[in-house]
């Protein structure tokens, strides 16, 4: 149903923790295949890919050209993208799911994404008062960022001209793109580390 997208850089770490969180997917016929597009590590990055039954591609290109090039390879008809290190809560599949399944009856395939709701990050020493007012402003229109992943249909990423390689952040720019009103934040939350290298 979903290929997940991961963009790595040096993340043998912290790509472990993503791809454990996406093998319930997995098991439950949501996630048909994962796909990692390196920038050229010299860690063990692709090792654990492989381990992982991943495809596994290595560019050199800047980072909206490989999420393109992963994406227009992608063999399902819905797109996942991760950033290495982020971890979907326990309830991310149902979400998936339904948001899937709601978006193709209710006829908005074409025009409608999804993001997680924010969550901390594991460790994170931020006192609860500020997560909590992190969430908030995200709940009240402030803009989703790329730590919260995004599911959108693959025919929809294509009209939306996917991400720009030539963007200064190819990520923030795809949701400038897609606007507001076009994003839905799901219920489960996605804890990420601080950004990553993916480029």
């Amino acid at each position: 149903m979903l290929s997940a997208i991961i963009a790595t850089h040096e993340s043998e770490r912290s790509l472990v923790p993503t791809l454990a969180a996406l093998i319930p997917g997995a098991t439950a016929g949501l996630v048909s295949e994962v796909i990692v597009t390196d920038a050229g590590s010299h860690d063990a990055t692709s090792e654990v890919a492989d381990l992982a039954g991943c495809r596994f591609m290595a560019s050199a290109a800047p980072l909206g050209a490989r999420l393109n090039q992963a994406a227009s390879g992608a063999r399902a008809p819905w797109l996942l993208f991760l950033r290495a290190g982020a971890v979907p809560d326990a309830s991310w599949i149902d979400e998936t799911g339904r948001f899937i399944d709601e978006t193709r009856l209710g006829g908005g395939i074409d025009s409608m994404a999804a993001t997680f709701r924010p969550a901390p990050a594991a460790g994170s020493q931020r006192p609860a008062l500020v997560e909590a007012l992190a969430l908030l402003g995200r709940a009240l229109g402030a803009r989703a960022q790329p730590d919260q992943g995004l599911l959108i249909a693959k025919r929809f990423y294509i009209d939306l001209g996917g991400h720009r390689a030539d963007a200064v952040d190819t990520e923030a720019d795809l949701l400038r793109r897609l606007g507001r009103a076009r994003i839905v934040m799901l219920r489960s939350g996605v804890a990420s580390p601080r950004r990553s290298r993916t480029d």
